[in-house]
């Protein structure tokens, strides 16, 4: 454990420590996790009849209420451009689709392609400039209005290198990985596709994330994951093993996870699984050591043939023996 400290994995006992070794599924969130979690807005698409920069202002008014990674990319893009923003109220978040709000006595929506299709607002002709974006890996999202479809915002997040390496690295070491996220299908097999992933579930909500850990628990598999949000909560605390992203991660699952990886690189975790399977190299090793001893000297002493000295070291002996090999550990 001073170990996995030292090279910031923070584990929180050494039950967790133990059962790194027995990991066969790993769980993955998406934003924030294997990507950096900070989605830029990458294009922009008139829809309806008004002016461009009033669409603009519009959404980026709403979505600056909103503390979503998505919407603060969308906010942020009008900042940067110097936009006004107006006065929004009745501001709701609407769970899985998106949120709203009232400005100048209208209601608007700004949400994804779930929330489009609730509010009865999709035609195919949308649904196919939609679909084009998601599948280079954009997430996509709808000002929607009384008059239907205004505009439509992309943005992208950035894909986290060492989160390639550790997936090829868990691969190695046994362990398959599921990528879990709320985005669309098309988003998700794009970044799944890129990350290399075993599998991955798209359109789900944090309930979903939950339910699916536990249906991988019931095939007898060992289970981990790793997410860095509130949404992310539940299912680490329900997984065999969570791993928190601490460097940016919410306090809840921080507070939720076994394990904390301090700076959220994911490379950490199969070091995590290396330490683990050396610590139970060396725990084995001890047991046997010590067991050996006493049995050595409990036949000795039924043959006449123990003395003090072997009594000493049968005793302290074999601890200071246990003591030393379990200092490999701090080199590991």
């Amino acid at each position: 454990m001073a170990a996995a400290t030292r090279y910031g994995i923070l584990v929180k006992g050494g039950t967790f420590l133990e059962q790194g070794r027995k990991l066969t599924w790993l769980a993955l969130d998406k934003t924030g996790t294997i990507t950096y979690g900070k989605p830029r807005q990458t294009d922009f698409v008139k829809i309806g009849n008004l002016e461009r920069n009033t669409i603009v202002s519009i959404a980026s008014s709403i979505a600056a209420r909103s503390d979503h990674p998505v919407s603060k990319a969308i906010a942020d893009n009008a900042i940067e451009n110097n936009l006004i923003l107006h006065e929004v109220g009745e501001f709701k978040a609407i769970p899985g689709q998106g949120v709203s709000g009232v400005i100048n006595g209208q209601t608007w929506y700004l949400g994804n392609h779930r929330m489009v299709e609730a509010l009865k607002k999709c035609s195919k002709e949308l649904e196919s400039q939609i679909i084009n974006l998601e599948k280079m890996g954009k997430t996509v999202v709808a000002l929607v209005g009384e008059k239907g479809v205004q505009g439509l915002f992309a943005v992208a997040d950035t894909l986290k290198e060492s989160s390639i390496e550790a997936i090829r690295e868990l691969k190695k070491r046994g362990v398959k990985t599921l990528m879990l996220t709320g985005d669309n299908e098309h988003t998700a097999r794009a970044i799944a596709q890129q990350v290399g992933v075993d599998d991955f579930k798209g359109n789900l909500l944090p309930e979903d994330k939950l339910h699916i850990v536990e249906k991988l628990q019931t095939n007898d598999e060992i289970v981990g994951m790793v997410g860095d949000g509130i949404n992310d909560a539940p299912a680490l605390a329900k997984a065999d093993l969570g791993f928190a992203m601490a460097g940016s991660g919410t306090d809840t699952a921080i507070e939720t996870a076994d394990v904390a990886l301090m700076d959220d690189d994911l490379r950490k975790i199969p070091k995590f699984i290396g330490l683990s399977k050396s610590t139970y190299a060396i725990l084995v090793q001890n047991i046997a050591f010590a067991l050996g001893v006493k049995v050595i000297f409990f036949v000795l002493t039924f043959m006449g043939l123990s003395t003090m000295w072997m009594a000493v070291f049968a005793d302290v002996g074999a601890s200071l023996v246990v003591i030393i090999n379990g200092l490999r550990a701090m080199r590991k």
